[in-house]
């Protein structure tokens, strides 16, 4: 990018070490801009991961921030005294009653205090004393608190700690000055933005896919590793978190109208939100021939409990009763931890007597022969933002069935049928009703490629984030009041420069 600027990308599980949709987003745009220098810094579990996307040459560089593992040495060192030990003491205190009581506020600040100490390599160390437990334990049975009467114990205050600490680290990375922080996704990969923005006035821009908090929502509903306490805890993290993100970005660009409206609920300024529909590419997404001789449903996505194939395998053993020859291909990788969830489904298909009728393809490198393979595509999730697995088999010229949630209605339109999630039985009645009807299935998949045309190309995508980029990077970023103790300056500098020479004239 001219005059020295570049873009920070920040991943969370995601680009470049997982294949799924977003990576798939996050690949698009960066070989899409070329002109561009992308400096890609991806949140992973141990950091050990490999890179399983190959990485153009405009990104001139790739940083791992494990998540897990020991805290850097360098912080083990570190510790607090005096003064410094009190300041973080009450600094603490006020940021562990925001996450329990939010109506008391305080979580700006205090982020921005912890960011100070991450920044020094002072925070993982201060975080795993005994007082910061007694801490932890004393504000969480304050009363008039809900968590007062869980009795939480020791043990929860343990837990906690270490899932704030090991959520927390990602504070500690430091951002070129002269970049633009696009974090692709709310929640962690925010983290390194925020202390950006904070210390150093980066312009940040922030992009959602999927709704972040409404999944770790979903997550710790099913999850029972830990007990109430320290759940109350780690969502009221994820939330204020989520809030703080929405209120500090330069600009935020959901992928659907779905995603803006929660992004307004949840705080974010309208005027600061402009929606960028995901894009395909028409030509490596080309009309598909004839469709299998064997009628068939089509699947593409990762084995994950996000994409919820129990109602799928469930809708397809409803249909199996009225066309015993239907055949169902689940075409996607198997993430690591989720094994057992792909026993699972294989116990139920046995189960219901189906399995037999059911294939595991993998991850296939020619991801249009997955569209192509199936008489209709279907979705299922019970979480989506704007998934590609439905623009992608549009754009082949594919009807779809899908769950009515995140922008796949906004996707599809009238070129498909939409359902409730976690609904087996109205799912696979609107599929029989498609796979009856030979010349309206032609019709909507006919419809469903010109929709993609007109609407979701990839090039109006890249486009519209190129555009973005040089607005971030040409024009002062509004300020933001944080507190008369916090100094800041009023426009970009580099803005300045460029106006002092004469460049932008």
């Amino acid at each position: 990018m001219s005059h020295g600027r570049h873009v920070t990308m920040l991943t969370e599980g995601t680009y470049p070490h997982v294949h799924g949709g977003v990576s798939t987003w996050c690949d698009q745009l960066v070989r899409g801009m070329p002109e561009v220098d992308f400096n890609v810094i991806a949140l992973t579990g141990s950091g050990r991961e490999p890179v399983t996307w190959e990485l153009p040459r405009n990104v001139y560089r790739h940083t791992v921030v494990p998540l897990w593992g020991p805290a850097p040495a360098r912080a083990l060192r570190s510790s607090l005294r005096g003064k410094a030990r009190r300041r973080f003491t009450e600094t603490y205190e006020t940021f562990l009653l925001s996450l329990l009581d939010p109506a008391r506020g305080g979580f700006s600040e205090a982020l921005r205090e912890l960011t100070l100490l991450a920044r020094a390599g002072k925070l993982a160390p201060a975080l795993r004393s005994e007082s910061v437990l007694r801490l932890l334990m004393t504000v969480w049975t304050r009363p008039g608190l809900a968590t007062a009467g869980a009795e939480p114990t020791i043990h929860d205050a343990l837990t906690a700690t270490d899932l704030l600490e090991h959520a927390l680290r990602p504070l500690s990375v430091r951002i070129p000055p002269d970049s633009v922080a696009h974090s692709v996704s709310s929640g962690l990969a925010t983290l390194p933005a925020l202390a950006a923005k904070y210390l150093d006035e980066v312009p940040f821009l922030l992009t959602e896919h999927g709704i972040y908090l409404r999944e770790r929502y979903l997550g710790y509903r099913s999850g029972a590793e830990q007990r109430w306490p320290v759940k109350a805890l780690m969502l009221g993290f994820y939330r204020e978190l989520n809030t703080e993100g929405y209120r500090q970005a330069d600009l935020i660009t959901p992928c659907n109208q779905y995603n803006r409206r929660w992004e307004e609920r949840g705080g974010a300024d309208s005027e600061r939100i402009r929606t960028v529909y995901n894009g395909v590419d028409t030509h490596a997404f080309p009309e598909a021939g004839p469709e299998p001789d064997v009628p068939t449903l089509s699947w593409c996505g990762r084995i994950d409990p996000i994409k919820d194939l129990e109602t799928l395998v469930r809708a397809y053993a409803f249909m199996r009763e009225e066309l015993p020859a239907l055949r169902l291909r689940l075409f996607g990788p198997v993430p690591e931890g989720c094994e057992e969830y792909k026993l699972t489904l294989q116990k139920l298909a046995a189960e219901l007597g189906v399995g037999d009728g059911i294939s595991y393809e993998g991850r296939i490198t020619d991801v249009a022969r997955a569209y192509a393979a199936g008489s209709i595509v279907m979705l299922s999730s019970i979480s989506e933002g704007f998934p590609f697995s439905i623009i992608e088999a549009m754009s082949c010229g594919r009807t779809t069935v899908s769950t009515d949630v995140g922008g796949v209605r906004e996707a599809v339109g009238d070129t498909g049928l939409v359902v409730p999630p976690r609904e087996p039985e109205t799912m696979a009645r609107a599929t029989l009703a498609l796979l009856r009807d030979d010349e309206r299935r032609a019709e909507l998949g006919r419809m469903s490629r010109k929709r993609v045309l007109e609407k979701f190309t990839l090039h109006q995508s890249v486009d519209g984030f190129r555009h973005i980029y040089r607005e971030l990077t040409g024009q002062p970023v509004l300020p933001v009041h944080v507190g008369d103790e916090w100094t800041r300056r009023l426009a970009d500098p580099w803005y300045k420069e460029l106006a002092a020479d004469g460049s932008l004239w």
